[in-house]
């Protein structure tokens, strides 16, 4: 019930789940890259990427989207990189678990990333590895060789590797880049691709895993047509617009040519590249109407979309390179505007069905195709329904989705989301108080009328009783106070939803209905899952650590050496906070309740500990956040250390044995004793207090107090 801050057990206030990784330049450096369990984080499912492109922010939204999903992504991307002929540097957004590192070389085949930071990113225990880098690539040998010598030095199985290409022209490489890429596709247990050529040259160079074609993605919320307006189309030129590199490859010159002759076609290019001023000639020797926007991007790019009539896009094969997607395509196409396209590359995968396709290198038949947008009735109008289509089957939620689906074969971790299953029942909200009815009332008011609530009042108050009866809830009442774990353990005897997942709620933490439903989907998305949370934050919005490792001897020491802030939290070793906890039915009925020894802290750190001993595993929501106040419940520091201690010692001898605990003990005494000698004020009172606990035994000094709190109760 009531809760201690900065301590393991049911704590919050503590150090933040969702550690920012990421920094903007002039920052102070970013933190260590910890990965899953990194200040306690345990998510449904953990992947590592690894990619340069991250450094763009626009393409982490694929990222964005699958942690809405569940999915715990964590970023491995260049600090800066050369995108578009321009530099990028990486500016990750606050809290968002993306690390930028060093890398040697500009090319995306010929650069490594500094491989000290990617052996820290995969010492840790990931569900799976993304590399969004091209097999035959230098960087991708390099993550794939330090994970397998990760492996080998920790022998423990390897993840398993998805690797990505785009690469659709049948390219013969030489020696070594030929091996490494035969090498990375038989490894791969997956392979994403943005185009279906790619696809298939993967598959005859031997890939062995599943090949999924799955688009680059486009954001709908940004990427939208303008607000209508009435038509003023009569007597003004048609705008003709083309976005992207001024290359030769891209095909502009044939633009211009298609367009010339054409007073009413009016040209607009957003873009830059090495043959600008060569197109400028062209335009202003054939007289045409060409404006020159130069790059843009972001919001300028959309308001550029949006005054279009028709996008072209009108490239080249040549030996060395073709279209691998074309999202300036589908970016048009978001924003209602009709595209024309060359049968290049992947542009007929992109375009085909949701524009008009003609042949590269021919200004006449561009110059018709433009010609029949423009004039053929209903024409316009059909494509812009049909590239909005084709645009929303390319949206970073659709896109997250077949990632996600992907890694759930991958990993056979989950069911894919295309299959239906049945919903499992709401769960039953189980509120355990003693005393302050406000918070209960706060507690219950979100949930009241959409979830079934039961309150246990081990404090036996009318007023508690009023509240959770008005607001339609179950009132029990166990006529005594036997501790938070008693008190859950009533609640599950007497049950108003046979089978339902039960839902731990604090009375000094809220959440709303609509996180409920979220937590119960990561709770049934992954088998063994037996319990899952929110992240959390406190009354000032500042988050609160949810995740602790299990207590052990060695842990003590850790600590009362000081080395505590290195420890790690494996996935595996690692517990959920009970404030806000939903407990999934068949974990309930297999591990059995809650263990009654522990009157309060702990309860739930012994029965994650023994779900994870009967193979069920644990997990945090970390798109999901719940508000905790952290010990407003009780006004008594003193009593809450009390309580703490002893839980820690009933955890320790249940599970570690007596010879357990007394090492632990000494660590502890040995922790308290310096701390109390280099501590002043109200910290060395602490530490004095610990020490005196830790002498005469914690779980002693427990049982002294609760004597002394029932004589005093019968007194009364």
């Amino acid at each position: 019930m009531e809760r201690v801050e900065k301590r393991p057990g049911r704590v919050n206030r503590g150090t933040v789940a969702r550690v920012k990784f990421g920094r903007a330049p002039g920052d102070s450096p970013a933190p260590p890259f910890h990965g899953p369990g990194a200040q306690g984080t345990i998510v449904v499912m953990k992947v590592l990427r690894v990619s340069h492109s991250a450094v763009v922010d626009a393409w982490r939204e694929r990222e964005r989207a699958l942690r809405r999903r569940g999915v715990d992504v964590r970023l491995l991307a260049a600090r800066s990189w050369d995108e578009g002929g321009s530099r990028v540097r990486l500016v990750a957004r606050p809290g968002e678990p993306v690390r930028g590192v060093r890398t040697a070389g500009r090319h995306p085949a010929l650069f490594v990333y500094d491989p000290f930071a990617l052996w820290r990113a995969l010492g840790h225990d990931w569900d799976l590895v993304d590399v969004h880098e091209e097999p035959f690539a230098l960087a991708t040998a390099e993550v794939l060789a330090l994970r397998r010598l990760r492996a080998l030095l920790g022998r423990r199985p390897a993840p398993p590797v998805v690797l990505y290409s785009a690469q659709n022209l049948r390219k013969r490489y030489p020696w070594p880049f030929r091996w490494l890429e035969a090498h990375a596709l038989r490894t791969a247990a997956g392979v994403s691709v943005c185009n279906e050529q790619a696809g298939r040259i993967c598959t005859d160079k031997g890939a062995t895993g599943r090949v999924e074609t799955i688009p680059l993605g486009v954001d709908p919320a940004h990427f939208s047509p303008a607000a209508p307006v009435p038509s003023q189309d009569g007597g003004r030129p048609w705008r003709v617009g083309y976005a992207g590199r001024l290359a030769d490859h891209k095909g502009v010159d044939v633009l211009l040519r298609a367009v010339a002759g054409e007073p009413d076609l009016r040209l607009e290019l957003a873009g830059d590249g090495p043959v600008r001023r060569r197109l400028e000639d062209q335009a202003r020797t054939a007289g045409l109407d060409v404006r020159f926007h130069g790059a843009l991007d972001g919001d300028a790019l959309v308001a550029f979309y949006r005054t279009l009539d028709v996008l072209v896009v009108p490239s080249r094969e040549t030996p060395g390179w073709t279209e691998q997607f074309g999202r300036v395509a589908v970016e048009a196409m978001a924003c209602g505007v009709p595209v024309v396209a060359t049968e290049t590359g992947a542009l007929p995968d992109v375009v085909g069905g949701a524009g008009l396709l003609v042949p590269p290198d021919d200004p006449p038949a561009l110059r018709s195709a433009l010609l029949r947008v423009r004039h053929e009735p209903g024409l316009a109008g059909r494509l812009r329904a049909a590239g909005a289509d084709r645009a929303a089957s390319c949206s970073w939620q659709e896109v997250a989705r077949r990632y996600h689906d992907l890694y759930s074969e991958v990993t056979s971790a989950r069911t894919p989301s295309d299959v239906v299953t049945a919903a499992p029942a709401p769960p039953e909200v189980v509120v355990v108080a003693y005393g302050a009815p406000h918070l209960v009332r706060t507690a219950l008011e979100p949930l009241a009328g959409k979830l079934t609530l039961t309150v246990v009042d081990n404090s036996s108050m009318p007023q508690i009783q009023e509240i959770t009866e008005g607001l339609g809830g179950r009132y029990l009442d166990p006529g005594r106070n036997g501790g938070f774990a008693a008190g859950v353990n009533h609640a599950l005897a007497h049950r108003q939803e046979s089978g339902a997942d039960v839902l731990l709620l604090n009375p000094d933490a809220v959440v709303g209905p609509d996180d409920v439903v979220a937590l119960q989907a990561a709770l049934h998305a992954r088998p063994r899952t037996a319990s899952v949370g929110p992240a959390q934050v406190g009354a000032d919005g500042s988050p609160a650590r949810v995740v602790w490792p299990y207590p052990s001897p060695t842990a003590t020491w850790v600590e009362a050496l000081g080395f505590g802030a290195l420890r790690r939290t494996p996935a595996a070793r690692s517990f959920v906070i009970g404030s806000v906890l939903l407990l999934r039915s068949e974990a309930l009925d297999e591990v059995g309740g809650f263990d009654e020894r522990f009157f309060l802290y702990a309860e739930e750190t012994d029965w994650a500990y023994r779900a994870n001993q009967a193979g069920w595993r644990h997990a945090v929501v970390p798109e999901v956040q719940a508000l905790h106040l952290g010990g407003a419940t009780s006004d008594d520091p003193g009593r809450r250390d009390v309580h703490f201690h002893a839980s820690q010692e009933h955890f320790l001898r249940k599970h570690h044995g007596a010879l357990g605990w007394q090492v632990a003990r000494a660590g502890a005494v040995v922790g308290a004793v310096s701390r109390a000698v280099l501590l002043d004020g109200e910290r060395g009172a602490a530490a004095r207090r610990r020490l005196r606990s830790y002498v005469r035994g914690p779980a002693r000094t427990e049982a002294l107090l609760r004597r002394t709190s029932a004589r005093a109760v019968g007194a009364s």
